[in-house]
């Protein structure tokens, strides 16, 4: 690789602040309501899930957050990350625009997930929690949470996805060499699990069954809370120090992008990567676009609703305002385990309604395309989530060059395929099917939830 194109910062210019970008948004996003009343909730009523030191992230207006000690030195391991660019890339598509890549698959989990868990458990081990429940989609999530609850002293029990858990069985023996207890969900291990089991004997699960499944064990002991991996405003926040980092390395280049990219299930990464850009437009009148990208079988942005609905399968969490395919959703089977959630978070639904964000839905073969002739180019096999980003980074560069013009692209490669490779096989077998979620669909599963205005 030429030495030119890895831009590296040191260990002295990390970031020592998360950045939280509601300070700086024109239209605050609205609050999270009770469910009973439809009243704005209290810090009060979130206490039995969450620690109060992230429930105040959560409710929180201040601009910087400081980044503990202890988790910084944990960061200190695999941070800064490197930003990569892609001239191998560049030369096999014949661009003229300039590609690059903030790379967040090298730490002990493969992916964007560790710079939240990490925070999370230190959290939740200052407040005296002895043990967390949580969920995952493709086993990222689950990966980067067992990791940290066993070096800061925490029980860990996930529920895993069940058609995740079945098509990853090595992201499960990495969850149990990190001291973690894995359940495919639905289980029979909460009454929600059992309710959907005794319906659907095959249930293939969802990401919002086993949020549900994790918060009702987490109510039930006063020592034990709940975890989540993207969606919420804290876990949006600890992901920014991707996008600080990213914005000192694009000023070591002498470019700035015209356009930014992320895959988007709940918007974790693609919230890290763009925050602290979004912040330049806002307050500094920069004009690079921000593209959330999603899988076409799974489109809340580009054909969901903007509503309040739940954040889990059954009701238990606060109404959150949000771009929704129904909280009673059942996603296809595609193999971007993480892409398939029914909401998007709040913050990032907020800023697609006004205008700040785009979104774009693209089919699961051609973006595992892309991730292969990514791969072939510069070296890294992705994480199927990330192919969606991938994708939609060479679609803004052949529409640049169709133009006659050049764009600069950056796009977060949130982790590494490493434990996917059985997505790959399936798709060099021709066995990795296409599916589009039409409007009709869509409308239905809205409908179900009772919930529309």
């Amino acid at each position: 690789m030429n030495k030119n194109t890895k831009i590296l910062l040191s260990e002295r210019e990390m970031p020592r602040q998360w950045y939280n970008i509601v300070a700086d948004m024109p239209n605050k996003p609205s609050p999270p309501l009770d469910p009973a009343t439809r009243k704005p909730i209290s810090p009060e009523a979130l206490a039995a899930v969450f620690p109060m030191e992230l429930i105040r992230q959560e409710m929180s207006a201040e601009r910087y957050i400081d980044i503990p000690d202890e988790v910084l030195s944990l960061y200190k391991t695999f941070r800064p990350s490197p930003m990569h660019r892609a001239l191998n890339l560049e030369k096999a598509l014949g661009t003229k625009s300039r590609i690059y890549y903030k790379y967040e698959g090298g730490n002990y989990s493969g992916s964007h997930k560790a710079n939240t868990a990490i925070a999370q458990a230190y959290y939740n081990k200052k407040e005296g929690i002895r043990r967390i429940t949580t969920e995952t989609g493709a086993g990222q999530w689950g990966s980067a949470m067992s990791f940290a609850c066993n070096h800061f002293g925490l029980e860990l029990l996930v529920f895993m996805v069940n058609v995740s858990f079945q098509q990853k069985p090595g992201r499960k023996i990495m969850m149990n060499t990190y001291n973690a207890k894995v359940v495919p969900s639905p289980s029979t291990m909460t009454a929600v699990g059992r309710q959907i089991l005794e319906k659907y004997p095959d249930s293939p699960g969802s990401l919002g069954i086993a949020i549900s499944e994790a918060m009702e064990i987490a109510v039930q002991d006063p020592y034990t809370k709940y975890s989540l991996g993207s969606v919420l405003n804290h876990v949006s926040l600890h992901q920014t120090i991707i996008g600080q980092e990213a914005l000192l390395q694009m000023e070591k280049t002498g470019d700035y992008p015209d356009v930014i990219i992320g895959c988007f299930g709940g918007g974790s990464n693609f919230s890290g990567i763009s925050f602290p850009f979004i912040r330049e437009n806002i307050v500094n009148g920069k004009k690079t676009r921000f593209v959330a990208v999603e899988p076409s079988s799974c489109p809340k942005l580009t054909k969901g609703r903007f509503m309040y609905d739940f954040g889990d399968s059954a009701g238990m969490t606060p109404l959150l305002p949000m771009y929704t395919l129904g909280h009673n959703f059942i996603p296809e089977k595609i193999h971007a385990g993480g892409l398939r959630y029914h909401g998007a978070g709040v913050l990032v639904s907020q800023l697609l309604k006004d205008g700040f964000v785009e979104a774009k839905a693209k089919m699961q073969r051609e973006c595992f395309e892309a991730g292969v002739f990514f791969a072939r180019n510069e070296g890294i096999l992705p994480a199927p989530e990330s192919n969606y980003a991938i994708a939609a980074a060479l679609d803004e560069a052949r529409q640049a060059d169709i133009e006659g013009t050049s764009r600069v692209i950056l796009f977060n490669l949130s982790g590494h395929g490493h434990m996917d490779v059985t997505s790959y096989e399936r798709f060099f077998a021709d066995n990795l099917p296409d599916h589009e979620m039409t409007q009709e669909e869509v409308d239905k599963f809205i409908a179900g939830t009772g919930l529309q205005d």
